[in-house]
């Protein structure tokens, strides 16, 4: 039989153990807590494109592997800049589950030895699946988006009727990056785009502003000025 100063000892002993391990679960669980990647998409985007970005950009990130990804998604791109009609061919409503897997193997070919992970991967399956593949070209921007986001970019899109030489680039990101639209510790990344319909002149777009300075502008502030003037 134990003495009363036993049991005593025992729970004193018991009473001063058990408070302690919920504390150093507890830390445990904040440092895991601290240590764990932010999945979330730092902005948020909307249409199917915009929800498969997010999708991805979430796989990417609990993988580790946002940089590879974007990387990888940059190849895809590049494919679809070289060939206008493509996103309508892999989007085609005719296309059969073989069809499909062809272009999925082929899609995989140009994407390299980035997707490790297979985070790429499993999406182009998926949207073949969904018969979502017709809107993987906007997909690839839209990560884009998410990327420059989360390195703290703005983009600034300059359109034009023919492509820019490097120099002229050059000189419009010197002159935006000192202007207010580019915030302290942000970096500029310029996108430049083509559209012959403009006919000559820009269009520059940074942020939520767009500066249109093309001639198809003018000639419809003209045609609107002699309209109202008749």
């Amino acid at each position: 039989m134990f003495s009363n100063r036993a049991l005593s000892s025992a729970f004193r002993a018991g009473a001063s153990r058990n408070p302690i391990a919920p504390r150093i679960v507890a830390s445990r669980s904040y440092a895991a807590a601290a240590a764990a990647p932010n999945t979330k998409p730092p902005v948020a985007l909307f249409g199917i494109d915009g929800t498969y970005a997010s999708a991805l950009y979430t796989a990417a990130a609990k993988s580790s592997a946002l940089e590879p990804t974007a990387k990888a998604l940059d190849n895809l791109s590049a494919v679809f800049k070289k060939d206008s009609k493509l996103s309508s061919l892999v989007g085609a409503p005719t296309l059969n589950a073989e069809d499909k897997q062809q272009i999925v193997a082929e899609l995989q070919k140009h994407i390299g030895a980035q997707d490790k992970e297979g985070v790429v991967k499993n999406l182009l399956i998926t949207m073949a699946e969904n018969n979502r593949l017709g809107a993987l070209e906007s997909v690839c921007e839209q990560f884009g988006v998410l990327m420059g986001a989360a390195r703290g970019e703005v983009e600034l899109v300059v359109t034009s009727a023919a492509p820019l030489d490097n120099k002229t680039l050059s000189r419009l990101e010197t002159a935006v990056s000192k202007s207010q639209y580019v915030g302290q510790g942000k970096k500029l990344k310029v996108v430049s785009k083509v559209n012959p319909d403009i006919r000559g002149g820009l269009i520059v777009e940074i942020g939520d502003r767009t500066i249109d300075l093309s001639v198809s502008a003018k000639m419809a502030k003209m045609n609107k000025l002699l309209k109202d003037s008749l």
